[in-house]
């Protein structure tokens, strides 16, 4: 695993998600109140883009149904059988930094 810069923390204001293509992988970078989450980018629902979707608060929204995930935990807040994956997330300076196979 190797931590891959992904974005700056200056362009990632507060309430603000972001699309990530890194290699083959997909994520969503979201910026929760000041602190930085990442979570696979694929929504487990139907393949929706939630890097495209929206934050209110700690919620992901996918943009294709709307299903909601907790960016801390990637926790979908109607049945916790549905996961995103957390993706490990570095700042170093103005850079973000996730840590991707």
């Amino acid at each position: 695993m190797a931590f891959v810069k992904v974005g700056s923390l200056s362009k990632l204001p507060a309430g603000s998600v972001v699309e990530a293509l890194v290699g083959n992988g997909t994520y969503a970078v979201c910026n929760a109140g000041g602190e930085i989450h990442a979570l696979d980018g694929i929504c487990p629902h139907a393949g929706g883009p939630l890097g495209q979707g929206a934050l209110h608060g700690t919620t992901l929204v996918c943009p294709w149904h709307a299903w909601e995930y907790d960016c801390r935990t990637g926790a979908n807040e109607m049945d916790d059988g549905f996961m995103v994956a957390k993706v490990p997330v570095k700042i170093d300076g103005d850079d973000i930094l996730i840590d991707v196979p």
